[in-house]
């Protein structure tokens, strides 16, 4: 493998599929809030400006991001890359091959309504387009697996998470699976304390660092429960201590209330996992759809 050329970890696409590989920008984006405030200036700049910094050299973009090259370069290797060549060489093939989407640029108070709008659209599209690259094939496919051998599913989330936990409920129990939601932390903590192996706790956090959700993992864990975190940060304390860890990890703007795209994309992942346990499930899942419809159409006129 090039040395020069990050590996794609996380793919979402196997080395005989014909999607494109990780581009730069997708690195970029995906990897951003791992970046210190000095990188993640740089990484702004670039993200804003990628059809421009694959023109500049070295000396360009420091200068335009008022730092050394030594920090640029810092950065060029935090990205995984070794040369800052390379690195232009890669831009520019990601901006050849994202020329028809809008290019990443940040809100700004004087933005009329209609550039807001265009640019939260762009944002949040490649948002999602990222978490194919972030969430794999092999982790949706544990997840599936867990969650169809499950006997009981218990989904937990507090604040803004505590509505995409409902979501998931709801889609999971027109499934017919035996499943519970909750959203108190006092009830939470009795449900990890009554949880067994035959059991799956899915918890959704987007700091993944919610006291009360920890709380009931490491009851749950202890109990042998098994575990899937959906949260955006790689390295929170969720994503340590969960059997499987989805990541829902964007790009948040300084406008936008904090988990505002992560929302976004954690339902598009409930989506994901919704439709591929129905799958699982086969003639089982559509019936159990099938009579959820019926019960439901019962209550309306």
């Amino acid at each position: 493998m090039n040395e020069d050329k990050p590996a794609v970890t996380g793919s979402a696409y196997t080395s005989g599929s014909s999607a494109p590989a990780e581009s730069i920008l997708t690195t970029i984006r995906t990897r951003y809030h791992t970046l210190s405030d000095v990188q993640k200036s740089i990484a702004d700049y670039v993200l804003a400006n990628s059809s421009e910094v694959m023109l500049h050299s070295i000396s360009d973009i420091a200068a335009r991001c008022s730092t050394s090259e030594t920090t640029i370069m810092r950065f060029i290797r935090k990205l995984g890359y070794k040369s800052y060549q390379v690195f232009r060489v890669q831009i520019a093939q990601a901006t050849a091959g994202e020329k028809s989407q809008t290019v990443f640029s940040e809100i700004e108070s004087g933005d009329s309504i209609g550039v807001t709008k265009q640019k939260i659209i762009s944002s949040t599209v490649n948002s999602i387009r990222d978490m194919g690259f972030i969430v794999s094939d092999r982790q949706i496919e544990e997840a599936v697996g867990m969650l169809t051998a499950a006997k009981r599913i218990i989904f937990i989330g507090v604040g803004a998470s505590a509505f995409v936990m409902g979501d998931m409920y709801h889609k999971f129990a027109r499934l017919g699976f035996n499943a519970v939601k909750e959203n108190d932390p006092h009830i939470m903590a009795i449900l990890g304390t009554h949880t067994g192996k035959s059991d799956c706790l899915v918890c959704i956090s987007h700091s993944g660092e919610s006291k009360d959700i920890l709380d009931a993992l490491n009851a749950a864990r202890q109990r042998g429960c098994r575990t899937i975190g959906i949260t955006s940060y790689a390295n929170s304390t969720l994503a340590a201590n969960t059997d499987i860890t989805l990541l829902s990890s964007s790009n948040e703007t300084r406008y936008r209330p904090d988990a505002m795209v992560s929302r976004i994309i954690q339902l598009v992942i409930v989506d994901i996992l919704t439709i591929a346990c129905t799958f699982r499930l086969g003639k089982k899942g559509i019936a159990g759809i099938e009579e959820s419809q019926l019960a439901v159409a019962g209550k309306k006129r």
